[in-house]
């Protein structure tokens, strides 16, 4: 009897210790996941916080000569203080949002001051915040891939079970712009400067 007995309790110590040994798996994993969002959203909001500098200064540049479009200026104020305060991926990707809005208001109001396409600081602006359009859609392609494998470990089985007890939550998805869908970066293309006229030939 006694040796039956120690028999069962050794077969319920390897499946505690099997169990336990999956589960200490499962949370490195998910913190090596979790850390990987982290990582992608540090790349994110980098290229963010980029923009949001220069469309500052962009504003700026255009307000010299459209003073009267306070409305385009308030919203983008709005929105740079709220992607400076953004804490969290959730806010930082609806104030994303609010400034891709104001900023595509801000070109619409652009073309009607032609005077505008003859600045080199606006010209020189445009360009640096192109550039960062292009970086930003990289980096939120790769954060798009790393929140989806993390999400999927979250809920998939066994890992569904105990991953909300742990404090592993789904991360949120960067939607792309619905500007982005239709081109693949904002475009800036009808405000560059005109190609100087070659010289002409003796």
């Amino acid at each position: 009897m006694k040796r039956s007995g120690l028999i069962i309790l050794a077969v319920v110590a390897l499946v505690i210790i099997m169990i336990a040994g999956r589960l200490f798996g499962s949370y490195n994993s998910l913190v090596t996941a979790r850390e990987g969002v982290r990582n992608g959203w540090a790349e994110v909001n980098n290229q963010l916080q980029a923009r949001n500098s220069k469309l500052g200064n962009l504003a700026e540049t255009v307000k010299g000569t459209a003073l009267q479009e306070q409305q385009v200026f308030g919203d983008i104020a709005t929105a740079r203080a709220a992607l400076g305060g953004a804490r969290t991926p959730q806010e930082g990707i609806a104030a994303d949002q609010a400034t891709t809005s104001a900023l595509s208001r801000l070109l619409v109001v652009v073309e009607n001051y032609p005077q505008l396409k003859s600045n080199e600081a606006f010209l020189s602006l445009m360009d640096e915040i192109s550039g960062i359009e292009n970086r930003l859609a990289v980096a939120r392609m790769r954060y798009n891939e790393v929140v989806r494998g993390f999400n999927v470990m979250v809920k998939r089985f066994p890992t569904n079970l105990y991953a909300g007890a742990l404090g592993f939550k789904e991360e949120p998805y960067y939607p792309v712009p619905e500007e982005a869908k239709a081109t693949p970066k904002l475009d800036f293309g009808g405000i560059r400067r005109a190609p100087a006229t070659p010289p002409a030939q003796p």
